[in-house]
């Protein structure tokens, strides 16, 4: 997969694969999500020592929708009769689905902006054929047979519907005492376990007072920084509620009675715990907000309150905010125009074969580059230097004595990891040459909605008419709380580079439009190791 700061070869019908650092102990495959959390979206592990090979392709542990794959619009007619011979050798059938509704959108070419190029997708479906009995459907063996069938190359712009997980450190299951236990020493982990951040006390998710004041928000600003959130939504906080505007437009429907940031235990309404991305794009307003306390935030819902989210999701909704902008950009009615996107989830590779992701994922967000926008991406947290998309797609730190591969017209995709409380680099954080700033992602601080679980103090007594108990676990009702993950660094490192733009902003709209890119060049550098050009 190649990032978007390396120029096609001329001479090549494809663009040049750009060189990729050998592979060491330090790139491992990360832990595959529970299976619960994919199993309701038909999720499928692809296990390497196990799964259908083709020569020249060597696959890597992914999860993905097991019954579906994407396919490139422009692609489509080419790719479809091979999928549909080869499926039918297996006794599958292989579909359009004609109620997948994804829009398409001309942008600029990333790669030469005096250019416009179309980008959209199609799901094909799987199925079992009527009066057969066969396997159950499976979108990697159809891929791989696809490849052997008409060759590797013969699948340019077919993918897998990969799921891409958010990046807080959780626990699915966190054991409470039912009477306090006291240890006049805390338990450590002889390794140092990535997963201990996700016990309360330790960084995992948790109450908080905060006694402070709130960030200070100018009450007239002529041009404020625009900066969107596609995650899990934004609930009812007294921080956010003139900050924050929320699914206008909408990009993808999904039911309002859905909502992580209200109803906080929907997976399991009967297991009393709050779900994992319950308050999650919450959180990440408030770090924004106290990143840049001026800049305006656009919410699109796309996240649900656990488990992972479909690639074709993430992808329609990116459409959808491209389309916006490009419209912002071209000056026509119904434009939006947005400075920084922050996304915190992300998805690995199967293999470097995946031009899907490189050709319709990394258009759009270089696409949103060189209309100005600076995309701000979580790096993961499976302790892992191996690459994990979409922050993997820009640039890579260079080599000694190489060059910085970005150009001018597009501003970067900008990969944060996290960092512990006394700044040095949080163990969960993943780390390779792609991830190019770092921020506080370890024991945070930040807003949450008003969500109580189903867990109760250990302790409680009543004593001279007033009520005294332990800490309720689970008791969001305070609005403040603890949490960490990469998650929470990529909206710290977009909140400051809406400040720097702040910081600088013109009086009026138009000069705003002519200098962000500028302006942006400046902050990227401000809070990255990324140079300019």
């Amino acid at each position: 997969m190649s990032d978007y700061s390396t120029p096609p070869d001329e001479n090549a019908d494809q663009p040049r694969a750009p060189k990729r650092p050998k592979r060491d102990w330090m790139d491992r495959d990360p832990v595959v999500p529970p299976r619960s959390l994919i199993e309701p979206l038909s999720g499928r592990v692809l296990d390497p020592g196990t799964a259908m090979q083709v020569e020249g392709v060597t696959p890597r542990p992914t999860v993905y929708v097991g019954t579906s794959l994407l396919v490139a619009i422009d692609r489509l007619d080419d790719v479809l009769p091979i999928l549909e011979k080869v499926g039918g050798l297996k006794g599958w059938t292989v579909r359009v689905d004609e109620t997948f509704d994804s829009p398409r959108v001309s942008v600029p070419d990333p790669k030469n902006p005096e250019n416009r190029i179309t980008l959209g997708m199609a799901r094909l479906l799987l199925g079992v054929t009527p009066g057969v009995a066969a396997s159950s459907p499976d979108a990697w063996v159809l891929l791989q047979l696809a490849r052997a069938e008409a060759g590797v190359e013969s699948m340019v712009g077919v993918g897998l519907d990969h799921l891409m997980m958010t990046s807080p450190v959780w626990e699915p299951h966190p054991v409470w005492e039912p009477h306090p236990v006291w240890e006049p020493h805390p338990v450590w982990e002889p390794h140092g376990a990535p997963a201990s951040y996700g016990r309360q006390g330790s960084g995992g998710r948790q109450p908080v007072m905060y006694v402070g004041e709130p960030p200070v928000r100018r009450e007239k600003c002529a041009v404020r920084p625009h900066v969107a959130i596609m995650d899990t939504g934004v609930g009812k906080h007294p921080w956010l509620d003139r900050v924050v505007t929320e699914d206008t437009p909408s990009l993808i429907p999904l039911d309002p009675n859905t909502d992580p940031e209200i109803g906080g235990d929907l997976a399991g309404p009967l297991d009393g715990e709050l779900d994992t991305n319950s308050g999650h794009g919450t959180f990440i307003a408030g770090l924004i907000h106290q990143a840049c306390p001026d800049a305006d935030i656009y919410s699109w819902r796309i996240v649900d309150s656990e488990g992972p989210v479909p690639e074709n999701r993430v992808l329609t909704a990116l459409i959808g905010l491209v389309g916006l902008v490009q419209k912002y950009h071209d000056r026509e009615e119904g434009g939006l125009r947005i400075d920084v996107l922050s996304l915190s989830l992300g998805f690995f590779h199967e293999s470097e074969d995946d031009t899907l992701t490189e050709h319709l994922l990394g258009g759009l967000l270089g696409a949103l580059g060189v209309m100005g926008v600076t995309v701000v991406c979580a790096a993961g947290n499976e302790s892992t230097a191996r690459p994990q998309f979409p922050a993997a797609l820009g640039p890579w730190r260079p080599e000694q004595g190489e060059a910085e591969k970005v150009d001018a017209f597009r501003l970067p995709i900008v990969a944060v990891g996290a960092l512990n409380p006394n700044a040095s680099e949080a163990l969960f954080s993943n780390t390779g040459r792609w991830v190019r700033a770092w921020a506080s992602g370890a024991s945070v601080v930040s807003t949450m909605p008003p969500l109580q679980g189903g867990y109760l103090p250990r302790a409680r007594i009543k004593y001279d008419g007033h009520i005294r108990e332990d800490i309720d676990p689970d008791d969001f009702t305070g609005q403040f709380a603890v949490w960490s993950g990469t998650s929470f660094s990529a909206p710290l490192v977009a909140g400051r580079i809406a400040q720097h733009l702040f910081r600088t902003m013109p009086a009026d709209e138009e000069k705003h439009r002519a200098t962000v890119k500028d302006r942006a060049w400046v902050a990227v550098t401000a809070v990255s190791d990324i140079v300019a050009p």
